[in-house]
């Protein structure tokens, strides 16, 4: 696999840039919520795909971005390694660059980090059609600043994401899930705890009042850590399900919200049900609440709700005044003449 159309994609920017018309991004289309609509020529990256570069050695691999995410999976397991940071794979459409832009995570966010924390460079066509590169393929690159993660998340809205460099890990040898019955307060308490102890964690979730583990490490490590949680029983293999929205819980037709709080955090009485993953951080609520409401909720918890299906109104939490100016001057910077997936994250942006 091997197709490098950058010097399309970076001519298609310059048109638009020249004339002055918006570009609307898009790679596999599997990302379930993408932000809100946008309107523009479509700039397509699904065949800009390929390997540029794999040391196993170092732990590193750069790749294009239309690059499925199931090739560079079983690439890696041909040598024993993952991406650390476990991205959802929603379909076979899904791609490296959409899964970076939307900052996307699978279950062991809390120990192994965010999709951001795996970046190590990466190549972008800013809103004037400019090659950019940034950071390199070094573990310890502390150079300036860290502008490759700042695409992460950006949903493209600071530049077209040509290639990534990542830092990959080595497959745990041993993987185990170990699951019991308690309550949602319960469960957070305990995640929170365990979070704090010498405990080879890769994976905390809760729902249907079930508390679920996932260890991952040595077999002798991940033997000693199940005689320590000897009153669990030996649970399913949900985490793909969960992370890949397939598992029956995100099939309800309530409108469903994504927050991201502070682990410690309680529940809030809000009719609806609740799904919590990364030991706390991360929570999933079908609720027919209404939407200030929600946003409330997750403010008081320390953080923010995203829209993720049904209801009504802006995909993302509008921002304070002050942190909206900050993003305004970056996509000023990336962006001048704003023609790159506007309005995707916010309708001033």
């Amino acid at each position: 696999m091997d197709n490098d159309l950058s010097v399309d994609l970076q001519d298609q920017v310059q048109r638009a840039a020249s004339a002055g018309y918006a570009l609307a991004i898009c790679g596999g289309g599997s990302q379930p919520q993408p932000g809100n609509p946008v309107q523009g020529e479509t700039v397509n990256l699904t065949g800009h795909t390929g390997v540029i570069d794999y040391a196993p050695e170092e732990l590193i691999i750069t790749v294009r971005s239309g690059t499925p995410l199931t090739a560079i999976s079983a690439l890696l397991a041909q040598h024993g390694q993952m991406l650390a940071f476990e991205p959802p794979i929603f379909s076979a459409a899904s791609t490296i660059g959409g899964a970076i832009a939307c900052n996307r995570s699978g279950a062991a966010r809390p120990w192994a980090g965010a999709a951001r924390d795996s970046v190590l460079g990466c190549q972008i066509l800013d809103g004037c059609g400019q090659r950019l590169n940034f950071g390199g393929q070094v573990m310890k690159n502390v150079a300036g600043y860290d502008v490759s993660r700042l695409m992460c998340g950006a949903h493209g809205t600071l530049g077209i994401l040509l290639s990534v460099s990542l830092k990959v890990l080595p497959i745990p040898p041993e993987s185990v899930t170990l699951a019991r019955t308690c309550g949602a307060d319960e469960a957070i308490n305990t995640m929170n705890q365990l979070c704090g102890k010498p405990l080879p964690l890769t994976g905390a979730a809760w729902l249907d009042n079930q508390l679920h583990l996932r260890l991952g490490g040595s077999p002798e490590s991940v033997r000693q850590a199940m005689h320590q949680l000897s009153e669990y029983d030996r649970g399913p293999d949900i985490w793909s399900a969960i992370s890949n929205l397939q598992h029956p819980f995100f099939d309800r037709q309530a409108p469903l919200w994504r927050l991201a709080v502070t682990p410690t955090s309680g529940l809030p009485p809000v009719p609806g049900d609740w799904l919590i993953d990364w030991a706390g951080g991360q929570r999933w609520l079908s609720s027919p609440a209404d939407a200030n409401t929600i946003r409330q909720i997750a403010s008081e918890a320390g953080g923010h709700a995203q829209r993720w299906h049904a209801g009504d109104g802006p995909v993302f939490q509008p921002l304070p005044a002050g942190l909206l100016a900050l993003h305004r001057r970056l996509k000023h910077v990336f962006d001048p003449l704003g023609i790159l997936n506007p309005g995707r994250l916010y309708a001033e942006l």
